[in-house]
């Protein structure tokens, strides 16, 4: 029971982290596609700022080849955080790093970056929040603990009437 517990909450919980990611790969990706056929970085819109301690929007990010910030929505602290250089150097070896990015301790954030190429290259970095997401998670964990417990009470419940039984046929 506890090996079956286990697996549901790690398989659920794996199931709720990598489905945080869809948005970012969608919005990343078709904004490295038109990057790459030439769309300036000056047309797309990162004119919102968005608090990424407070928000659970999408924000945006955009580096170029050298990985010096260009671009960006999202803010901590009224500036642009900076993202971790192996993160960018990873993604120019594989064309794309999905990571969860933790740039304060209050903050935790699914990234998603996707290299583009083209008259300039560099990154589209897209990210949102991960706080709705650990939430669940918690809620989760605290579900299959019931479960689990529940799973022995009753265990111990039919083991200890299984004795019993077995107890009363033998004295008669």
């Amino acid at each position: 029971m506890t090996v079956s517990a286990g697996l549901i909450y790690v398989v659920a919980q794996q199931n709720y982290r990598l489905n945080a990611n869809d948005p970012q790969i969608q919005l990343a990706e078709d904004f490295a596609a038109q990057l790459t056929a030439g769309r300036t970085v000056d047309s797309i819109n990162t004119s919102a700022s968005i608090d990424m301690a407070k928000s659970l929007s999408l924000f945006i990010f955009v580096y170029d080849d050298a990985g010096k910030f260009v671009a960006g929505s999202g803010k901590l602290n009224g500036q642009y955080p900076v993202i971790p250089v192996g993160v960018l150097d990873y993604a120019k070896k594989v064309g794309e790093n999905r990571i969860t990015w933790q740039p304060q301790t209050d903050v935790r954030v699914a990234l998603v970056v996707v290299r583009y190429e083209g008259s300039h290259s560099g990154y589209v970095a897209v990210g949102r929040s991960l706080r709705e997401v650990e939430q669940r998670v918690s809620v989760l964990g605290w579900q299959v603990l019931g479960a689990w417990l529940a799973s022995l009470v009753g265990l111990f419940v039919l083991i200890a009437g299984s004795e019993i039984l077995i107890s009363r046929r033998s004295v008669q």
